[in-house]
């Protein structure tokens, strides 16, 4: 008898299905900073199992930077954030660079409010049209009213 296993219609695509970019063949990550136990690896492999992604080893304003060894196309960009504890007014910036020119173009620029009783995690995914990125940048302000924190990022995916 010859038989094939299929699917079930409610079963989600693994990233890789999903044609998630594998980052750690395509790009170098620059980071402003690092907790040792959180890596930035921890948010841009589909293999890591850090449900916190990276995390910063100091308050305040962050860079991540993704550098691509080619220039790349890109039609999705999805960004998770998941923040415990202290209840604060977060903002991201999303940018990109375009191959040839130095100075960067703005995607997004959000806001949104985390609160321990509330609200701790905030989903965003962007269908976008970019054509020949050579970099893509997000700076995360952790708390825009100038209190210390620290900022984090559960996972970033390109495809």
């Amino acid at each position: 008898m010859r038989k094939k296993i299929i699917p079930q219609q409610n079963q989600t695509a693994s990233p890789l299905q999903q044609g998630w970019m594998n980052l750690e063949q395509l790009a170098q990550v620059e980071v402003s900073s690092e907790e040792e136990a959180h890596p930035i690896e921890a948010a841009l492999t589909e293999t890591a199992e850090d449900e916190e992604g990276w995390v910063a080893a100091q308050p305040g304003t962050q860079t991540i930077r993704i550098v691509f060894d080619a220039p790349q196309r890109i039609n999705r960009i999805r960004l998770l954030f998941r923040v415990r504890g202290q209840e604060r007014t977060q903002e991201f910036l999303l940018r990109w660079q375009p191959t040839g020119d130095e100075s960067y173009r703005q995607i997004v620029r959000q806001q949104y409010n985390f609160s321990p009783e509330h609200s701790t995690e905030e989903l965003e995914d962007y269908a976008v049209e970019l054509d020949s990125v050579e970099s893509l940048e997000i700076t995360i302000i952790p708390d825009i009213n100038g209190r210390s924190a620290y900022a984090s990022l559960t996972q970033l995916r390109l495809s």
